[in-house]
């Protein structure tokens, strides 16, 4: 199993709480106007990578928790899942992930439903140009989401993630 990866980035900070390794992979189909990362459109863009190699550079940083970006992590949902389901279960990381698609509509999907099922926070819905806000925490526009997906898979409705003081 491979994921088209463009980047990783180690260490940052703009992705999600804390220290994390953001794995940004190529493919998206939502093509939203204004967006930050335009060149993940095109899908192979990037290097296979297998989900071998992406746990070594995962687990070489004790510190970092991790982040699915791109381009969209469920157009590769498969190669997502299972690298996420290896990594909830050899570290103690926390994983977010970034999404042009809904929280309700990927529960629809039992590929995207194995992925999200492993998540601790998703940030949903499109980047919305005009509705773009620079002082929003870890998304880019109102619209977006930031999910607490085990508690939301639990409810069985959306419950919104809440900063915990102690990761910052």
């Amino acid at each position: 199993m491979t994921i088209n990866v463009l980047s990783i980035l180690n260490d940052t900070t703009v992705d999600g709480p804390g220290f994390r390794t953001s794995i940004y992979c190529s493919g998206c189909k939502h093509h939203c106007e204004g967006c930050h990362n335009p060149q993940s459109w095109a899908f192979g863009a990037g290097e296979d990578r297998t989900i071998d190699s992406l746990m070594q550079e995962i687990v070489a940083d004790p510190v970092a928790h991790v982040t699915f970006t791109g381009g969209d992590p469920f157009f590769q949902a498969e190669g997502f899942a299972e690298l996420a389901e290896r990594i909830k279960k050899e570290t103690d990381k926390t994983i977010w992930c970034y999404t042009g698609f809904l929280f309700e509509d990927l529960l629809k999907v039992p590929a995207y439903y194995n992925l999200l099922k492993y998540l601790d926070v998703l940030v949903d819905g499109p980047f919305v140009q005009e509705l773009r806000d620079e002082d929003l925490l870890f998304c880019g526009s109102s619209n977006q989401r930031l999910i607490d997906v085990q508690a939301s898979l639990k409810q069985g409705s959306v419950v919104l993630w809440k900063r915990d003081e102690d990761f910052f």
